[in-house]
């Protein structure tokens, strides 16, 4: 009896499956995916090169300022280098407090610098980052996709390993991006 229950179980899950997996099955193969790698079409962009610009004058000010706090770091500890032979127990310890708050003073300077640099740079490149998103819905609809993969993550690395020629020549829509964006 028990092995009856289970045999009619199995054959009733079995046959759910069957019924349902043409449907699923259905559905994927309309689906349509489309790939882009918007690092090459930021590359291309002229207003890009305005960006970058930015960028590095940005970063050239601020390395001015911190190679000016670390001068002044540098001779501080020389001062004291020089006078640690004659001075007290006491007044040791208090300069080697205030180097001490000097260098954690430097050390978060440049850690802001550094956070102040992301910001500018998430700043500048936000519209640019729009325009591609805006051109990349475009093209997607244009050409009836249901989704558009990145070809590539933040750091460079290759996401989509491998794509026949056909369907890169039918997915791949980097260059309908760039074209929609008049580069």
């Amino acid at each position: 009896m028990k092995t009856a229950k289970i045999f009619l179980l199995t054959t009733l899950v079995a046959i759910t499956g069957f019924m349902f997996a043409p449907a699923a099955q259905a559905q994927t193969e309309d689906m349509k995916i489309g790939f882009v790698d918007p690092r090459a079409v930021l590359e291309r962009m002229p207003e890009m090169r305005a960006v970058q610009q930015r960028l590095q004058n940005f970063a050239e000010r601020k390395q001015q300022e911190l190679s000016q706090k670390e001068t002044e770091l540098q001779t501080e500890i020389e001062l004291y280098q020089q006078k640690v032979g004659v001075i007290s127990e006491s007044a040791r310890q208090s300069e080697e407090e205030r180097l001490s708050q000097l260098d954690t003073e430097f050390r978060q300077l440049q850690s802001e610098v550094e956070r102040e640099f992301q910001q500018q740079r998430a700043q500048l490149m936000s519209p640019l980052l729009n325009q591609i998103q805006q051109s990349i819905n475009t093209v997607a609809e244009t050409k009836s996709l249901d989704y558009v993969l990145n070809t590539t993550t933040s750091n460079g690395d290759v996401i989509i390993l491998y794509v026949s020629e056909e369907i890169q020549n039918e997915f791949d829509i980097t260059d309908a991006v760039m074209q929609d964006l008049g580069i």
